[in-house]
């Protein structure tokens, strides 16, 4: 019987043809884990200021392996040695890189289980993986915990230029429709070398690098940490948050089996790490449990909760007032007050219709891990330092911003 051919071709709708170079990269694609980030969208909840943001975590996965392909095919130019077995591994951890994402991305990072992070859960589903592939994984999951005795791996995975942000920043702004985001991330690629066991930059392609660090604040601050989109991922999070609360009490909620289990069971860090059920019951979840769940919440008896949805259904989001510090608390009882006079909610029930967001991000920050630039002389200069652009030194700087979310009450 002949054997199916698994080196598929992807048309990949950012960089064109995608290849899987190999039958263990394309039984990974195959696995359920990594299926399931076909329903999880990559942007969460930008969709609701960017029509065009439909896209799932598996297009940004194959995105991101595209890309590993070409840098180990630069490197590999450059002269730097990279095994089979390595460029096999790196790309497998890249495109395993986000399975650990819950519904809708990051919106609900902390609210489905306290205490653990998307890389963490990651990292169980990358060692569940392992086991299924008899240890096929052991140098991937040395690369993705930075044990692997090459460090520029890990940087490629994780890292001021790795392939998750070439990846995510092009396909982002190609979605999304924003422009300003576009980075020319072959050109940077075609520009990386390896000085003592660090990724850099050829001094040739420093202006690349310019453009990708103020693409990337333009993409923070217009895409990922628009107003509205923060405003929906905290009525998301207002949302799980009172569903679980009723869970507690043993109030009936809708809801699939998977997201069942983390209404009505308090799931922290511990159980998750010791529990296989904590860890199946997540692999399950998508947006699609949410959406369907808060659908049916829309029409809850429950004011609080059925208000939140049905805002959230038609798009009547929270209104957002951006500040440079907290919102006063005068301000805060105020509308405390208008709430529970005309919605009839106690005071806890009206702290489910406001809340601020304070929203801090740096574009580049050296003291996490540096873009060095290697010159012809040898010499090596952090970015920061070696630009001449003024923009750079500013990049470094964290911004802080106050989103004071609330729910504004329809006049009848």
């Amino acid at each position: 019987m002949k054997k199916p051919n698994k080196r598929k071709i992807i048309n990949d709708p950012v960089f064109g043809f995608i290849e899987i170079p190999n039958d263990f990269l394309y039984d990974i694609i195959q696995h359920s884990y990594f299926q399931r980030l076909h329903r999880i969208k990559q942007l969460g909840l930008s969709s609701f200021v960017y029509p065009g943001a439909q896209h799932t975590r598996m297009q940004h996965s194959l995105g991101a392996m595209h890309l590993m392909g070409e840098a180990i095919t630069q490197l590999r130019k450059a002269g730097h040695e990279i095994t089979p077995a390595e460029a096999e591994a790196v790309r497998a951890c890249i495109l395993l890189h986000d399975i650990g994402h819950g519904p809708f991305s990051h919106a609900l990072e902390h609210s489905l289980v306290k205490g653990i992070s998307h890389e963490e859960i990651s990292l169980l589903m990358m060692k569940q993986i392992n086991k299924m592939f008899a240890g096929r994984l052991d140098i991937a999951l040395e690369i993705f915990t930075n044990r692997y005795h090459k460090k520029f791996l890990h940087q490629l995975v994780s890292g001021q230029l790795d392939m998750d942000r070439l990846d995510y920043l092009s396909r982002d702004s190609f979605f999304s429709g924003v422009i300003e985001g576009n980075i020319g991330a072959a050109r940077i690629i075609k520009m990386l070398n390896i000085h003592n066991d660090q990724l850099v930059v050829e001094a040739k392609g420093i202006y690349s690098i310019e453009k990708f660090l103020v693409a990337r604040r333009l993409m923070y601050w217009q895409v990922y940490l628009h107003k509205t989109s923060v405003a929906a991922e905290l009525m998301l999070v207002k949302i799980l948050k009172r569903a679980k609360e009723l869970a507690s009490q043993n109030v009936e909620l809708f809801a699939s089996p998977a997201l069942s289990y983390f209404l009505y069971n308090q799931i922290d860090i511990n159980k998750f790490i010791n529990s296989e059920v904590a860890l199946d019951n997540f692999a399950l979840l998508d947006d699609s449990d949410l959406v369907c769940a808060i659908k049916v919440w829309a029409t809850h008896p429950d004011i609080v909760l059925s208000t939140l949805c049905k805002g959230f259904t038609d798009r009547r989001l929270f209104k957002v007032e951006i500040n440079l510090q907290p919102v006063e608390p005068k301000k805060l009882r105020q509308l405390q007050k208008q709430y529970m006079l005309q919605m009839g909610v106690n005071e806890h029930e009206a702290s489910y219709f406001y809340g601020d967001e304070v929203v801090t991000t740096d574009t580049y920050s050296p003291e996490d891990d540096n873009i060095n630039i290697l010159f012809k002389d040898g010499s090596i200069k952090d970015i920061a330092i070696a630009s001449d652009m003024l923009n750079i030194q500013v990049l470094t700087k964290k911004v802080e911003k106050h989103f004071f979310c609330f729910f504004k009450i329809q006049k009848k």
